[in-house]
């Protein structure tokens, strides 16, 4: 059941749901959501095997084998619940709506959204409260780091969010966004740099690194086709390498090129300056206008993604 029309039904009932509705704050309060549990299985396991006192190589591979707990812990339900619900009448529909919190369509556009409204009013205090929640650099008052550490929030995500999410859903059914969810999942909790996790999160991280490889391309070449722009084009082909992820940088080059803005760039953590190179160097500064228009091509991007899936269902 590898990219079948079964395949393509779970990935566009999920894209579809959570579209229109996201995770309620009810079923959020009645059962919590899936990424929650699995971050609580990578805590539980983080604290037990992730001790100081092993050397270099026993702490890598404790780290994968963690890695590998977490996958399976979330891919085998999925392949029994595919292989009990599947040949049922309706059986891929019922498997979209499992797959449904695993996209998370609706919530990025209103984490970013929550940012943009304060940020056109003037309200800079509440649009930095806003975008403290979805990025951890450090920010002042000005409104251009802040529109662009929410557009850069909003490209990086949508490959991540979005539609690595949906389009591993479309290549392997539940099982398939399932395995991704916990991949990222694990990248985010501890495939980074710190003393803690470098060794620990080293596979995670690089296996994050490679399922991510064709969702970041795809995020990218949708949001040039729903700016319907060379110029994002022709960025995005130059600069997406300069990123200091083998990922991000299509989506975020892709979004600089089609608004005419810089993104990436030089950054601080906690007082700590990073210095990354820019995408799209010589334009100007996002503001909050741009951040607007940002949101607006990341609808149309996602219009594009869910009609792709309905003409790949057509043929």
């Amino acid at each position: 059941m590898i990219l079948s029309h079964d395949t393509l039904t779970v990935a566009l009932v999920a894209l579809t749901l959570d579209a229109l509705i996201g995770w309620p704050d009810a079923l959020y309060r009645r059962v919590s959501h899936p990424v929650v549990w699995l971050g609580g299985l990578i805590a539980a396991l983080d604290r037990r095997w992730n001790q100081d006192g092993h050397h270099d190589g026993h702490r890598i591979l404790r780290g994968a084998l963690a890695a590998l707990a977490v996958i399976a812990a979330a891919t085998i339900p999925a392949i029994l619940l595919t292989r009990v619900l599947m040949p049922l009448p309706f059986g891929a529909v019922a498997l979209g709506v499992l797959a449904w919190p695993l996209v998370a369509a609706r919530s990025l556009y209103d984490h970013v959204a929550a940012v943009a409204r304060p940020l056109a009013s003037g309200d800079i205090p509440a649009a930095r409260a806003a975008v403290a929640m979805i990025v951890g650099r450090d920010l002042d008052d000005r409104p251009e780091p802040i529109a662009r550490a929410a557009l850069e929030s909003l490209a990086e995500n949508t490959s991540d969010g979005v539609v690595a999410p949906v389009l591993w859903a479309a290549i392997a059914g539940l099982p398939g966004i399932a395995a991704y969810k916990a991949i990222n999942t694990l990248d985010s909790m501890i495939g980074h740099m710190s003393p803690r996790h470098a060794l620990f999160g080293r596979f995670a991280a690089r296996l994050d690194d490679v399922v991510n490889l064709p969702a970041s391309r795809l995020s990218g070449l949708l949001f040039v086709a729903a700016a319907f722009s060379q110029r994002a084009w022709r960025v995005m082909r130059r600069d997406a390498a300069r990123h200091r992820s083998p990922n991000a940088g299509w989506p975020e080059a892709a979004m600089a090129g089609a608004l005419g803005v810089r993104l990436s760039g030089p950054r601080s953590y906690g007082g700590v300056e990073t210095p990354e190179p820019w995408l799209n160097g010589a334009a100007r500064d996002p503001d909050a206008a741009d951040l607007m228009r940002g949101l607006r091509l990341y609808r149309r991007a996602m219009v594009l993604l869910g009609l792709g899936l309905v003409a790949a269902l057509a043929l």
